[in-house]
Formats: structure tokens, C-alpha cells, sequence
């Protein structure tokens, strides 16, 4: 029997096959775990003494020494074998467990309830004014001071024009356009139709929360400060869903929404931070699942104003995480795909910036004009005055 070490020695020495001598001419120097490299020549004694062979024989006490040609037959004997075994048998790949499995499921059930793609449920909203008519505007929301012009002139800096198509019920086509000569009126004209569009789909990203197992089980007042928090967030990933990125527009059922480049160039509108990021999410051809994982990744943040129990969002929140890494390596090619967990986590950073700043556009607006709806009031923290 024989220590790895003194085994990697004997062979060396054989396939060497030179002649030791003891340099301490004794030839009987103490070989221990301590001593065996200071003399090669009598740690080589000490193998053959304890039984160690030079011949490729088979004893108890023998250690083979296989020749150059010998070690390469063997190898290509192993290599052969085994692509032979990966021949019969499928390639393994890691799949998701059977709770992220579930978790996928209850999330894309809960998308399908919540969701209409078709808007066919949105009804009884209001419209803005008629291209090519020019409806005098109740006082009540008149720009008549210069503080207030120039508010609105600072807004419609950041404000993309906005155009809305509509199909009726009777098949005709009407075409509502946003006019660069009164930029704060044809903004506040466009108000009331926003808010009822936001309200619509505020309501279906709170029942999508309801359907969720998951934050039923949250206390009430988490539920209440996680909405508050990422309900824009899920607006936005709903309607990139809508979202065509070949004519700049959100097809929604009968409903088309555009903006429209005064410039008559793309650029232009690439620079708006929520166009910019409809773009650069929809050329990741994300899979619905995928969609639905953003949302639940944007809805358990443990850090939104007003979480009591952040430990547990937290945990919830890695647990979608790694479901959305899990389905990512089991459901997309590799390496083709290799970095799209890292962009979706980017774009959720991304839509926490958009988030911030459109809530301090909407305070903006809402100060100068109301226009929320009770549900946005609510959701945007907005004090009645």
C-alpha cells in the first residue's frame, strides 16, 4: 500500500527511467513524510523495498505503470465510451421546480383574468376635441394667467405630442391630434381621456395583485403601499405588450395610440425616457411568462414607501427573481440569450426612474389642473385642496 504522493513519484521516476544516487553516499538515509524529498534515490529504495514493481503486473502490492501508448489508448477508449452513452441518452438540462412551475402558472392566470387586450371593456370615456374643430374650452380649465401659460409650456417641453385613433362601433375612423399652436390647451383637452384610460387600467393591475396568493397573504396595508408603488410600473409592461414597434404605436383593440414628431424624425421621440424604454423593451421579444415575472419582480419591492414587512416582499421578490433566471436558462437557447436576465433586471431599474418622474409630472398637471379620477388620487397620494 502506498500514499498518492509516493505513488506520483514512483511512476515519474519509471517513465524517467534514470539512475538515482543517494547524495549523501550512504544509500540508507531515514525516508519519512517529512525526509522523502530530500533524497530520491532512497525514497526509490524504500518503494521497491515495500513492493512496489517496475513490470505491469497485477499484485497486491504492485502499482501499474502504463507506457505513453498504453495511457493514450486508454483515454481514447474512455472518450469513446462516453460519447457513446451521450449518443442514447438526452442531454440534461435544468428545469424549473415544480414550485416555480406553479408560480408561472398562477401568474399567467391571473394576467389572463385581469387583463383584456381587445379593451373591449373600456367604455364610457371621454374623448378630446375633434381635429379640425375648434371647441371653445369651459372656463374652468381656460389658461388665462401668464403663470399658468408658462407653466404649461415647461410641461409641454416634456410632453410627446399625442395623437388617438379610434375605430367605432359603425366601422368609421376618427382622428384626435394633438396641435402645436395651443400646446396647454390641447394638453388639458387630452386630460379627462388619459385619466379614464389610466383609471382602466389601474383597475385591472389591482385585481391582477388580488388573483396573486401570494400578496392576499400580505397584510392590508402592504398590499395598499405595494400598489401605490408599482402600479404604473405594471401599466407600463402591460401595454408594451400592445406596443408596435414598427409604427411607434400601442394598438389597443379599436384604440391606437401615437405620438406624433413635430421634426418629422425618430430621434426626436427616442429621447422621451417611456418611448425610449417601449423600444429597447419590445427588441427583447420577451415570452409572456417573462412579462408576467417583470410584473410580480416590479409588485414585491420591499422597499416602496409605507412596507412593514420587508423581509418577507423580499424573500417573495427573490423568489420570482430566480424563477424568471430558471425559465430564462430552461426556455431560451444558450448563448444566444445568455445576458437577457441581466437587461430585464436593468429595464425594471430603468422603470423605477420613469415611475419617479412621471408621478412628479402628474403632481405638476394636478396642480394646475385637476384631473385625476378618485382611484388616482388615491394611488398618487394626491390631497384634495
Amino acid at each position: 500500500m502506498t500514499c498518492e504522493g509516493c505513488k506520483g513519484f514512483f511512476r515519474r521516476v519509471i517513465k524517467r527511467n534514470v539512475r538515482l544516487r543517494c547524495p549523501f553516499r550512504k544509500g540508507a538515509c531515514e525516508i519519512t513524510q517529512k525526509t522523502r524529498r530530500q533524497c530520491q534515490a532512497c525514497r526509490l529504495r524504500k518503494c521497491l523495498d515495500s513492493g512496489m514493481k517496475k513490470e505491469n503486473t497485477h499484485t497486491e502490492l504492485a502499482i501499474v505503470i502504463m507506457s505513453d501508448a498504453a495511457v493514450e489508448q486508454r483515454r481514447a477508449l474512455i472518450k469513446r465510451k462516453k460519447t457513446e452513452q451521450l449518443g442514447t441518452q438526452a442531454p440534461e438540462v435544468k428545469g424549473l421546480t415544480e414550485e416555480q412551475q406553479k408560480m408561472i402558472l398562477e401568474l399567467m392566470d391571473a394576467q389572463m383574468k385581469t387583463f383584456d387586450t381587445t379593451f373591449s371593456h373600456f367604455k364610457n370615456f371621454r374623448l378630446p376635441g375633434v381635429q379640425g374643430s375648434d371647441p371653445e374650452l369651459p372656463k374652468s380649465i381656460a389658461v388665462n394667467s401668464e403663470e399658468e401659460a408658462a407653466k404649461w409650456n415647461n410641461i409641454s417641453k416634456e410632453f410627446c405630442p399625442f395623437s388617438l385613433r379610434l375605430q367605432g362601433e359603425d366601422g368609421t375612423i376618427r382622428n384626435y391630434k394633438y396641435s402645436a399652436d395651443r400646446p396647454g390647451k390641447e394638453i388639458i383637452s387630452l386630460l379627462p381621456h388619459m385619466a379614464d384610460l389610466s383609471t382602466y387600467m389601474f383597475k385591472g393591475i389591482i385585481n391582477f395583485a388580488k388573483v396573486i396568493s401570494y400578496f392576499r397573504e400580505l397584510p392590508i396595508e402592504d398590499q395598499i403601499s405595494l400598489l401605490k408603488g408599482a402600479t404604473f410600473e405594471l401599466c407600463i409592461l402591460r401595454f408594451n405588450t400592445m406596443f408596435n414597434a414598427e409604427t411607434g404605436s400601442w394598438e389597443c383593440g379599436r384604440f391606437s395610440y401615437y405620438f406624433e414628431d413635430p421634426a418629422g424624425g425618430l430621434q426626436q421621440l427616442l429621447l422621451k425616457p417611456v418611448l425610449k424604454f417601449h423600444y429597447m423593451l419590445k427588441k427583447l421579444q420577451l415570452h409572456n411568462e417573462e412579462y408576467v415575472l417583470m410584473q410580480a419582480i416590479s409588485l414585491f419591492s420591499p422597499d416602496r414607501p409605507g412596507v412593514v414587512q420587508r423581509c418577507v416582499v423580499d424573500q417573495l421578490q427573490e423568489r420570482f427573481t430566480m424563477t424568471l433566471k430558471a425559465y430564462i436558462e430552461c426556455k431560451r437557447p444558450q448563448p444566444e440569450y445568455r445576458f437577457l436576465f441581466l437587461k430585464i433586471i436593468a429595464m425594471l431599474t430603468e422603470l423605477r426612474s420613469i415611475n419617479a418622474q412621471h408621478t412628479k409630472r402628474v403632481l405638476q398637471i394636478e396642480d394646475i389642473h385637476p384631473f385625476a379620477t378618485p382611484l388616482m388620487r388615491e394611488l398618487y397620494n394626491i390631497m384634495d385642496s
